[in-house]
């Protein structure tokens, strides 16, 4: 009970950024990205480039500096995918996709 607007705004932000990361990641080539039920993370289909979940991660790692997850290390249905936390700021989420994107087209 009592004044929610700060959790309305927090809501607010949140979602704001996820659709930016969301919508950031499907105007990739070969990225299918859904948006999350809950939580602050997206899991991104990234099958299509024909590296695993685990040489994903460590390629964009090496390549462009973004840190994120293999799917697989969510278990072996993981595997394909790459977890992504969009609890960061919306100036660092369009940096990580332009990054992303870049390095992706190198593939």
């Amino acid at each position: 009970s009592g004044d929610q607007s700060v959790v309305d705004d927090m809501v607010s932000m949140y979602r704001q950024r996820r659709d930016i990361l969301v919508q950031g990641l499907n105007d990739i080539p070969g990225v299918k990205c859904q948006n999350p039920p809950g939580a602050f993370y997206v899991f991104p289909n990234i099958s299509g480039f024909g590296l695993s979940s685990k040489e994903m991660a460590n390629y964009l790692l090496e390549e462009c500096g973004v840190a994120l997850l293999p799917g697989t290390a969510f278990g072996k249905y993981g595997e394909g995918y790459l977890r992504l936390c969009f609890a960061n700021s919306t100036e660092n989420i369009k940096k990580a996709i332009q990054l992303i994107r870049d390095a992706l087209s190198k593939l």
